[in-house]
């Protein structure tokens, strides 16, 4: 089969490997769509947490697909039925797990490889990330439940409440996805930063009250005027330094800041300790998500509750998928690109 394979920075390469052979508890799927995610291009772009990322690694983690071929064991699935699956499952075991936080599991099962004609799901991640889609759900708009699943997961740890007033640095995929989870809590006014007008106008037919184009002047007067007061929540969906550091320019006392887009490896920032001490802020980080949380967000698109088709901009061939990740690093073109095998 044909599979993209990460060799190193930037060294993206579709190449032939064989089809995996299934073994006890796991299913082979056929892909249906893989859709690009901000996470892989900071893999392609600059590696990825320690010791996850082995070269050649399979690539991509955003995936739906049909089974074709299901292990002994697995008796509540057979060839033919639609599915998505996580990219993670927690041991259940481990000292973090034991205190209920799965997401951060030591041991966890990954799984990639989703851009690819096939993919063998693993026996832990059968049991428990893996989840049926609905007829009336495309391929593509069941791939998001995964980024949907950890913008609930970081929602609630920030307890966005009702009328909360909510800013949000980035109106890429995952900021779109923040504004509608932060909706659906009841936040009140939500004001979207970014620097692509494009992105703005998607954030604003999908919930946004206020789209703010970060130029080279100061946008915090004029945000915290759309706002009407400082912020309640602030969530930073870009993942680099200057932006973590900006976020603390538009929180009030008593407020929540929300640090979910992840920064090169061995960033810093700096922070005003008379800020953060008087003003009594909470931070909070974001990885990831628990099992339950990718059922969840499958619902919700099934329901059309969030909605995630707007985000899929795009499509492409899996052999284009290098060419496709190079255009991703210098444009902002697209919010999602599926790709089809």
């Amino acid at each position: 089969m044909k599979a993209a394979y990460l060799f190193g920075v930037r060294d993206l390469r579709v190449i032939d490997v064989p089809v995996p052979e299934v073994e006890q508890g796991e299913v082979l799927v056929r892909i249906g769509a893989a859709t690009t995610c901000g996470t892989d291009l900071k893999i392609y772009l600059r590696g990825y947490i320690g010791g996850i990322i082995r070269y050649p690694q399979p690539f991509g983690h955003e995936w739906a697909g049909e089974i074709v071929e299901v292990g002994d064991g697995v008796e509540w699935l057979e060839s033919g039925v639609r599915v998505r699956a996580g990219n993670t499952s927690p041991c259940f075991k481990c000292e973090l797990c034991r205190k209920g936080k799965y997401n951060l599991c030591t041991s966890r099962t990954w799984l990639w490889g989703a851009y690819a004609e096939y993919i063998k799901v693993p026996k832990d991640i059968v049991v428990h990330n893996l989840q049926m889609i609905p007829e009336h759900v495309s391929y593509e708009e069941a791939c998001i439940a995964e980024p949907l699943a950890c913008v609930l997961h970081g929602a609630r740890k920030v307890g966005i409440k009702p009328g909360d007033k909510i800013v949000i640095i980035g109106s890429g995929p995952i900021g779109i996805l923040h504004v509608q989870v932060a909706r659906l809590m009841g936040a009140g006014k939500i004001v979207v930063l970014d620097k692509v007008e494009e992105r703005l106008d998607k954030a604003l037919s999908l919930g946004a009250d206020v789209a703010v184009k970060v130029d080279n002047t100061d946008v915090v007067d004029e945000t915290v005027r759309e706002l009407g007061g400082k912020a309640d929540v602030v969530i930073e969906a870009v993942g680099l330094p200057g932006t973590w550091m900006q976020a603390f320019r538009f929180v009030g006392a008593g407020g929540r800041l929300l640090m979910f887009g992840g920064c090169p490896p061995g960033a810093s920032i700096t922070l005003d300790t008379e800020q953060l001490h008087y003003g009594e802020l909470t931070i909070y980080g974001s990885f990831h998500a628990n099992p339950w949380e990718f059922s969840e967000a499958l619902e919700l698109i099934s329901r059309g509750t969030v909605k995630v088709k707007p985000l899929i901009t795009g499509e492409c061939k899996l052999e284009d998928v290098p060419k496709i990740f190079e255009e991703l690093t210098s444009t902002k073109k697209h919010l999602k690109i599926a790709v089809k095998p």
